[in-house]
C-alpha cells in the first residue's frame, strides 16, 4: 500500500484530504513524527512553500526515520500543500499570507485566528461593491518520494536537490467572491466568507460533500490521485 505522510497537524485539512483521496492509501501526519523539523514557509509563491515543506520532510525521514518506510517494494511519499485566498480588489492578497493575514499588522510570528483574518478581510473590503469582490481559493500540492540516501555521510545539499528534482506539483483553483458578512458554521479559515461561483451559499454552508467536489484542494488532489493511480498501474 502507498503511504502518504501529510505535512500538517491541521486536523481539518487531513480530514479533507482523506475524504477526497479515500482510504486506499495509508495516511500519516506530523503528529506521528514528533521530531519532524519545522519549516519556515518564506517563499513568495504557493508552489515554493509546498515544495519547501515536502522536500525538507522527505529528506529528514530518509535520513532520520528510514525504518519500515524504505523497505523493498514500499511506496512512501510526503504530501505537502500550500493554499490561500486571492482577492482581486486587494491585488491578490492575502495570498501566501492567508493564514497569518491579521498577524502581519502587528508583525507577529505564527498564524492568526480565523476570526481575526476574516475581520481584517471584511474591513479592507468594506467599501468594495458586490460586483468587485471576486476572489479565488488556490492550492498547490507537492508530492515528494522518500527514497534511500545514496551513502552514509552524503552531502545534505545534494540529497535535498535530488528530492526536489523528483518532486511533482499539482494545482487547483476555485473561483468565487467574498460576501459582506460571514455565514455558516462549517469549514474553516475563510470558508464563511467565500461564495463559489454558481452558488448562493458560502463554503461554510455548503457542507463537506459539496465543498470536496468544488474546492481548490479537491481539484489539486484529483490530479494527484490520477498520477498515483497511473504509477500503481505500471
Amino acid at each position: 500500500m502507498t503511504t502518504l505522510l501529510i505535512a500538517t497537524r491541521n486536523a481539518h485539512k487531513v480530514e479533507e484530504i482523506r475524504a477526497i483521496l479515500t482510504d486506499r492509501f495509508r495516511y500519516l501526519t506530523l503528529k506521528d513524527f514528533s521530531g519532524a523539523p519545522a519549516v519556515k514557509e518564506d517563499a513568495d509563491t504557493f508552489q515554493g512553500n509546498a515544495t519547501l515543506k515536502a522536500v525538507k520532510l522527505a529528506e529528514w525521514v530518509a535520513r532520520e526515520q528510514p525504518g519500515e518506510f524504505l523497505s523493498a517494494g514500499s511506496n512512501f511519499f510526503v504530501l505537502a500543500d500550500d493554499s490561500g485566498l486571492e482577492v482581486d480588489a486587494l491585488n491578490g492578497a492575502p495570498g501566501v499570507h492567508s493564514a497569518r493575514f491579521a498577524a502581519l499588522d502587528k508583525q507577529l510570528e505564527g498564524n492568526s485566528s480565523d476570526a481575526d483574518n476574516n475581520a481584517k478581510l471584511l474591513r479592507l473590503l468594506k467599501d468594495v461593491p458586490p460586483g468587485k469582490r471576486s476572489a479565488r481559493f488556490r492550492c498547490v500540492i507537492a508530492l515528494t518520494p522518500v527514497f534511500q540516501l545514496s551513502a552514509a555521510g552524503s552531502s545534505p545539499v545534494c540529497d535535498a536537490n535530488e528530492f526536489e528534482l523528483q518532486t511533482q506539483i499539482f494545482d487547483g483553483a476555485c473561483e468565487g467572491s467574498i460576501s459582506t458578512k460571514p455565514s455558516g458554521l462549517g469549514g474553516f479559515g475563510y470558508d464563511p466568507l467565500f461564495v463559489p461561483n454558481g452558488y448562493q451559499q458560502s463554503f461554510a454552508e455548503l457542507g463537506e460533500v459539496t465543498k470536496n467536489q468544488l474546492s481548490h484542494r479537491a481539484k489539486a488532489l484529483a490530479k494527484l490521485r490520477q498520477r498515483l493511480d497511473s504509477m500503481s498501474a505500471v
